[in-house]
């Protein structure tokens, strides 16, 4: 057979070959955040990360690929497919070892080390079949152009296919793991199919047989690769429930020593309550707790951020207010629901914060924005443009609770210093308040209207207002950037807070529970 006839009838082959890898790029990239972000954050650094390490491997692949393509006479495609097919079932396996020995390289190196070691291989290997494709293409010269405008297009509309069949269908049913498992062995069916191919057309005797053993290796290694995501914890801790959902990995998780029950999302936790009768357990929400005690006039409600229900579940049940609810992430809202009793009085909306609230009417007396996952904040709602989206929301002399997680002091103390000039910028008065007295690192809460906050109200117990009191915080945020959607290095200037905050969750929890 021909070159010329061999590439005409190897079209289709060539370019469903590319499609599928091309997919299976942006898989894996896409993925290696929700294996990376509980251990690390979903934060920007991981982002950083995951797309350095991707574009790194690409480039090598491409490299060697165009090398490898020059020397190999047409064969040698079916097994670098094999080999990335391989390399991304090992990475489930891989996972927890990597992310536990990069973890003293801190935040921003561990998360690029353990990005670089987890998916450069297979990513590498990806990279290299489209100048293999473009090889085989390319009967001549003058072709070279057209044949390698067609692979590339072709494995960017198969990276395009990937995202959307990722985004919109796998992830909300089917776990990461599942899916990296699933994908590794398509690359490996692939592989074998292009083997055929190049054996029978390019008269390559033992094209099948090394990627049948790479197949074989993969089956048998299968049980410890599915096995490696599940590891008992210790048995002062049980795992009441776990969901893995587009925003991140959501744990109901019992400390019978501390007699406590927590809801984590990634690296963070999101509520905290007794076993027994569900107490509310995280100190701030105590704060938040007495605004309506300070303001009788409190009746309508809205929770930016749910957590566990239990500022909701406060309001209700201590002041009668009824609470509109907004959580961006059905898994948080529906472990709420089943293990922490929350039932809300008032609108219960899942969905994104910036879109949510261009369509909910007002006027609130009180808005709560407690917006706080995979240990940073959602940046784009701690801007001024959000800021002024939730006065608009306000009645006249409604009050803003925003909670915010930081170091008072020293390095790290100017996002705090950040976010106070941020909300100046939209509202006229502001109190500060810590969650722990004497502790730099804190839950900083920021009480905001047009008014100010009166501690003096007689509808405060002395008890209250002096508590109150001893909780204000002086601030100088002479330091601080106004947070707009065009300017805003938040996550910048919370490094230290997120690292600092990792540890603390690490050292409860232990790694082995941390990691998935």
């Amino acid at each position: 057979m021909t070159d010329n006839a061999s590439l005409s009838r190897g079209k289709a082959w060539l370019f469903l070959t590319v499609f599928l890898t091309g997919a299976s790029v942006m898989v894996i990239e896409l993925l290696g955040t929700r294996l990376i972000a509980p251990f690390y954050g979903a934060s920007l650094y991981v982002w950083s990360s995951l797309i350095s390490v991707t574009m790194i491997a690409l480039a090598i692949g491409y490299f060697v690929g165009g090398r490898w393509a020059d020397s190999a006479k047409r064969t040698g495609l079916s097994l670098i497919i094999a080999l990335s097919g391989l390399f991304t079932l090992l990475i489930p396996w891989a996972t927890r070892s990597v992310l536990l020995a990069t973890d003293p390289l801190g935040l921003r190196g561990g998360a690029f080390v353990s990005a670089l070691v987890l998916f450069s291989p297979s990513l590498t290997m990806l990279g290299m079949v489209s100048p293999f494709a473009i090889k085989l293409a390319t009967a001549k010269l003058e072709g070279i152009g057209s044949s390698s405008g067609s692979i590339y297009a072709v494995s960017t509309v198969g990276s395009v296919i990937g995202t959307l069949l990722l985004g919109f269908f796998l992830f909300p049913w089917v776990g990461s793991r599942q899916i990296l498992v699933s994908l590794g062995f398509v690359l490996l069916v692939l592989a074998i199919a292009v083997a055929i191919y190049e054996q029978k057309y390019f008269s390559r005797t033992i094209a099948v047989l090394p990627c049948m053993l790479l197949a074989v290796l993969g089956l048998c290694l299968l049980p410890k690769i599915v096995g490696a995501g599940h590891v008992d914890p210790s048995g002062r801790f049980s795992v009441l429930s776990e969901h893995e959902s587009l925003y991140g990995f959501v744990r109901v998780i019992d400390d019978k020593k501390r007699d406590l029950r927590m809801l984590t999302a990634d690296a963070s936790m999101i509520g905290a309550a007794n076993i027994p009768d569900g107490v509310n357990r995280l100190m701030y929400q105590d704060i938040v707790a007495l605004i309506p005690a300070i303001k009788p006039t409190i009746k309508k409600a809205l929770l930016i951020g749910q957590g566990a229900g239990h500022m909701a579940m406060t309001l209700r049940d201590r002041y009668g207010i009824v609470t509109d609810t907004l959580e961006i992430d059905p898994a948080v809202a529906d472990a709420a629901s089943k293990h922490f009793g929350f039932k809300s009085n008032g609108l219960a909306i899942v969905g994104d914060a910036r879109y949510e609230i261009r369509h909910l009417k007002g006027p609130y007396d009180l808005v709560i924005h407690d917006c706080f996952t995979g240990g940073s904040e959602p940046s784009h709602l701690l801007t001024v443009e959000t800021l002024q989206q939730i006065k608009s929301l306000l009645s006249p002399e409604g009050i803003m609770a925003l909670n915010f997680v930081a170091f008072g002091k020293g390095q790290g103390q100017q996002a705090l210093a950040s976010v106070s000039k941020t909300v100046a910028q939209v509202f006229s008065n502001q109190t500060l308040f810590i969650s722990e007295p004497g502790e730099d690192f804190n839950d900083f809460i920021f009480l905001a209207g047009n008014q100010p906050i009166d501690l003096a109200s007689k509808s405060l117990s002395y008890e209250q207002a002096d508590w109150l009191n001893k909780r204000k915080y002086p601030l100088d945020a002479s330091n601080g950037i106004i947070l707009t959607d065009n300017l805003n290095p938040l996550e910048h200037l919370q490094a230290r807070k997120s690292e600092h905050y990792r540890h603390v969750l690490v050292d409860w929890l232990g790694p082995e529970l941390l990691v998935r």
